[in-house]
Formats: structure tokens, sequence, C-alpha cells
């Protein structure tokens, strides 16, 4: 802040500066904060895909994959609508 809070204070005795410093420290806490461990495998993956330790696929590659294997299957979403609708 830059100390121009006349016009922001609530009580003559207010100190947003203060404020604001408490607010921040107390959020702290609600913020999700990864453990050091974590960090480390995401940072040790994302070198494994830029070296091409691992291999990564295109989302076209991964649809072409995807109608390789379910392609061929059709179903009538109607009659599948009915039949769970009668199990229940």
């Amino acid at each position: 802040m830059t100390s121009n809070y006349e016009n922001y204070a609530l009580l003559c005795d207010d100190n947003p500066e203060e404020e604001c410093r408490e607010w921040f420290w107390a959020s702290i806490n609600e913020d999700d904060t990864y453990s050091k461990e974590f960090l480390e495998y995401l940072q040790k993956l994302a070198d494994d895909v830029e070296t091409g330790k691992v291999k990564t696929y295109t989302l076209e590659e991964m649809k072409e994959q995807f109608d390789d294997i379910f392609g061929d299957i059709e179903i009538d979403l109607d009659e599948k609508l009915e039949e769970d609708d009668g199990d229940v």
C-alpha cells in the first residue's frame, strides 16, 4: 500500500496497512500448498516430457486411437435410457 488510505479507514484508529498484513498471513493457511515432493515430481515429469523420456500424444492421435478401439460400437441412446428407467 502507498499509505494513501485516509478515505478508506473505517475508524479513526484503524490501520489499513496492518490489517492488510494480518489478512495476508491469515489467508496463507487457506491456500492450497503442495508438498516439496509433489512439486519435485511435477518438475521431473516436465523434464521427462521435454527430453522425450515420456511418450506423449497429440489430441488428434488420441482421437484416432479412441476411434480405432471404440469406433465400431453404436449405442441407441433412446433404447438405453428406456432400459435404465426400467431398472429403477
